[in-house]
């Protein structure tokens, strides 16, 4: 296996977890929003919550990482 290979799987990985980590992510506004029931307000984020956001962003720097070195090693 040569290291693009590698780099690939790893890009494959990474993009998979970047996905569920997005789809984790409850913004709690939906549809209701459209229709004037968003409830707008500003709250922290606590717990789980904290750790996925954290996790998307690392998650989304490390899939840039990975596929900018695909581009200057192909």
């Amino acid at each position: 296996m040569t290291i693009s290979q590698i780099l690939s799987i790893f890009l494959i990985v990474v993009s998979i977890l970047l996905i569920i980590s997005v789809l984790l992510q409850n913004k709690g506004v939906g549809l209701s929003a459209t229709f004037g029931g968003g409830g707008d307000f500003y709250r922290s984020r606590r717990g789980a919550e904290k750790i996925i956001y954290y996790a998307t962003i690392g998650l989304a720097a490390i899939f840039f990482a990975i596929s900018v070195t695909l581009l200057i090693l192909s």
